[in-house]
């Protein structure tokens, strides 16, 4: 992609840096509860961390032991941060012995039916939750459900909109705007994530346990742990949230509706292997659906296109009525050097990074690119560190370290303004650590992993466990003030008493919910294809 020069060039105005300083941001960090000898938390999400279903900062993800810590919006990386560590530190404070898992891949799993699967209450919406997982149980073995990432998502402040609108010369209604430039940035993103995987990949070794009696390609690095030389994040290849049936969706990003259209299908058509499950087995729902996606969320992706929905709507509906609101990246690892698994300089490089996908030229996307991304994605997960490797643009053979090098110096244009609009040098600065990186790969998360590991005589387990003590003890040495605790403390008890008031304002039994979920226009104005 190529940056589009008059916006570039208005970018680097007053008006430009005004633009952007309201950039907006949160985190979603999710983190296996672990007991002290590092095997998965076999305990309940603790009622002192209030409701799953209704706190609006910690839930669970796939299982009961798997954490989901949410921040709020922030228009400032500091308070998303500072937030993020006050979950953390709140969360220490409750859960005794146990610790959270520093690494994005799991710590020792025995078999699936040692994953307890999340509990969110007997109301419908709590029951579809834990039916959808149920599913996926069952589509994909628990095991792979346990690998954890951090979710960043980004949007721009109302007062962009408008100078894009005028520097574009784009008039017309605001929110299709909007939408068309979030698609825009998604087919740019998609184009160059493979980056994200090489300069933040932090997943080049597994626990042997994790793969005992499955096919793979990995090599052995000692008794226990498994690698491959030059991966970067084994978590966005085959070992993670991949299936041979997504594979053959080819979902494209020209807009919301083609969006729409070619995840409908899949979110509506049954699908042979999952009639095989059953929809519901002895009075027990398998799973919501048996289509090849039960709901949206089970596509998927690097970035997702999103909207805030209201209660019991669907993804696509919420989309289709009121357009995007911000994009959820999905692709970052998390990082076992540091204690919250990110840090600013990773979130101001995503900063400048996703401007410049927005901001640039960027053309119609087609199904022979879209597996041209594939194979570039597998390249990167499995050799992205490898020397001399090269990767498909436009129908070409590019140098990595070439390519990085040109979106990197591209985005110092994005980190300048950004820059401009904040005081400082701090996301230019971002910037040349990336560049620093691809100068030596030695720098990269997963390079450094291999190396301590081999340096230490230390197995990946080893390795992510005494990550995940160090962060413990950082984060118990620096107990809550009582203000915040007793607020956060009262947040969990409102949780709770908001699980009771839903479950009580039920007034169908889950079955009539689910189909009335199930069945919901995805396209608002089309009809629903046949089923």
């Amino acid at each position: 992609m190529k940056p589009s020069s008059a916006l570039y060039q208005a970018l680097a105005t007053d008006a430009g840096a005004a633009a952007v300083r309201g950039m907006r941001r949160g985190i979603e960090k999710e983190s296996l509860r672990v007991a002290p000898d590092g095997a998965l938390a076999q305990t309940p999400h603790p009622r002192a961390l209030g409701s799953a279903l209704t706190h609006p900062h910690i839930t669970t993800d796939f299982s009961e032991a798997q954490l989901e810590l949410i921040t709020g919006v922030f228009d400032t990386t500091e308070a998303c941060l500072e937030q993020l560590d006050e979950i953390h530190r709140f969360i220490y404070a409750v859960i005794g012995d146990e610790i959270l898992w520093a690494a994005s891949m799991p710590c020792v799993l025995r078999a699936d039916a040692g994953i307890p699967i999340a509990s969110f209450g007997s109301s419908n919406v709590g029951m579809a939750k834990t039916v959808y997982r149920r599913g996926l149980g069952h589509r994909y073995g628990r095991l792979m459900q346990t690998i954890s990432g951090i979710h960043y998502n980004f949007s721009l402040p109302e007062d962009f909109w408008p100078w894009y609108a005028e520097t574009t010369g784009r008039g017309g209604d605001n929110q299709a705007l909007r939408t068309e430039a979030y698609f825009a940035l998604i087919r740019n993103f998609r184009r160059h994530s493979w980056l994200l995987l090489y300069l933040f990949g932090a997943s080049p070794a597994v626990c042997k346990s994790f793969l005992a009696g499955r096919d793979h390609d990995l090599e052995s690095f000692d008794e226990g742990s498994l690698y491959l030389p030059y991966a970067t994040s084994l978590r966005m290849g085959g070992l993670g949230y991949q299936s041979d049936a997504q594979s053959e969706l080819q979902v494209s990003y020209n807009g919301l509706e083609e969006y729409a259209l070619t995840l409908r299908d899949a979110l509506t058509r049954s699908y042979p292997a999952y009639e095989r499950i059953g929809l519901e087995v002895d009075g027990e729902f398998q799973q919501l659906s048996t289509s090849l996606l039960q709901i949206e969320n089970e596509f998927y992706g690097t970035i997702r296109p999103k909207r805030s929905i209201r209660p019991g709507e669907r993804p696509l509906h919420a989309l289709g009525e009121r357009g995007v609101e911000y994009v959820e990246v999905r692709c970052m690892d998390l990082d076992p050097f540091l204690p919250l698994g990110i840090d600013a300089t990773s979130i101001r490089f995503l900063d400048a990074f996703l401007l410049h996908c927005l901001l640039s030229d960027s053309p119609p996307d087609s199904p022979e690119e879209l597996l041209a991304l594939r194979r570039n994605q597998s390249r990167i997960v499995n050799r992205g560190r490898q020397p001399g490797l090269e990767l498909e643009d436009g129908g070409r053979l590019r140098a990595r370290d070439d390519w990085a090098r040109e979106i990197l110096e591209a985005c110092r244009k994005t980190a300048g303004a950004l820059d401009a609009a904040r005081g400082g040098s701090a996301c230019s600065d971002a910037v040349t650590e990336q560049l620093a990186r691809v100068a030596d790969p030695g720098r990269t998360p997963s390079a450094r992993i291999l190396e301590t590991m081999r340096s230490s005589g230390i197995p990946f387990f080893r390795f992510a466990m005494s990550a995940s003590e160090r962060h413990a003890e950082h984060f118990r040495a620096r107990p809550l003030d009582a203000a915040v605790m007793a607020s956060m403390e009262d947040a969990c008890s409102a949780s709770l008493r908001a699980q009771v008031e839903i479950e009580a304002a039920d007034e169908v039994d889950f079955a009539t919910y689910r189909r009335r979920y199930i069945d919901q226009e995805l396209l608002p104005g089309r009809a629903p294809p046949a089923a």
